[in-house]
């Protein structure tokens, strides 16, 4: 799939994507309460249902791999869109360095929100969030499942290059 419609539908999708996950980072790096909430609570949860010793180290330390995950992933999904765009405005003629880099992208986002799922799904986290008295309306749950969606679909759209040398 080699069209212009692939390649917007590619810059839309990494550029929503790493809007998500950047304007969640202050959130994750800063200790927030809702966010030490959400990783005290799944911490909790691994510690009474895996009967590991894993509470204080997701509680403290979770968040930080998290962000830094969805972090590099937007790195390299503005990568791809910068190399996108030199090649629509035919600076550079290489389009498959953007191509690599929106499948691993799209790859990625996938696995860590199919991460955030599971937690929402299996713990007592829920798909509604509730923290002092206050509901997220399964906004978080919701805002995960659409990354996974449009994560596999970016890397469906930009596979081709994975096949070819």
């Amino acid at each position: 799939m080699n069209t212009i419609f692939s390649k917007v539908i590619s810059l839309v999708i990494s550029l929503w994507i790493a809007k998500v996950f950047l304007f969640s980072l202050p959130y994750k790096f800063t200790n927030h309460p809702d966010t030490q909430h959400i990783f005290t609570t799944i911490g909790q949860w691994m510690c009474a249902s895996i009967q590991l010793d894993l509470d204080l180290f997701f509680s403290s330390y979770g968040v930080y791999i998290v962000g830094t995950v969805e972090l590099v992933t937007s790195i390299l999904l503005l990568i791809a869109s910068l190399f996108l765009a030199l090649n629509l405005l035919k600076v550079s003629q290489n389009e498959r360095i953007s191509k690599k880099l929106y499948f691993v992208g799209g790859l990625l986002s996938a696995a860590v929100m199919s991460g955030a799922v599971f937690f929402h799904l299996f713990t007592p986290l829920g798909i509604k969030v509730i923290h002092e008295g206050e509901s997220d309306n399964g906004s978080l749950f919701f805002a995960a499942v659409s990354i996974i969606v449009l994560g596999l679909i970016l890397a469906f759209i930009n596979k081709s290059v994975m096949k070819s040398n």
